[in-house]
């Protein structure tokens, strides 16, 4: 997955392209309203990408003091921005690091 605009139109596919990276598996099953499966691919690693994502999910879920503790392990504080906004960058930042 080489660009933002490549990942959203994957979105409308029955299943994730195969060269997405756990990160953006999550992420892509997320966008397509599988909050658990996208929660299985983060919760377990312990990068802090994943961190991230996990923070976010929790955020999404509602549950803010168990997104507060992974934003904390993601070296990261809860941003003052909507999820659609942090799903976003958090999406971009994924496909950057994996070109």
């Amino acid at each position: 997955m080489k660009t933002y605009e490549e990942f959203l139109d994957s979105l409308k596919n029955e299943t994730p392209p195969k060269e997405l990276s756990t990160q953006l598996l999550a992420l892509w099953y997320d966008a397509n309203g599988n909050w658990d499966k996208a929660h299985s691919y983060v919760d377990g690693p312990t990068d802090p990408s994943s961190h991230w994502i996990h923070a976010y999910l929790h955020r999404k879920e509602g549950d803010l003091s168990n997104a507060d503790y992974w934003y904390k392990k993601a070296d990261k504080s809860r941003p003052g921005i909507s999820l659609d906004e942090e799903w976003t960058l958090i999406t971009k930042k994924m496909i950057a690091v994996s070109i």
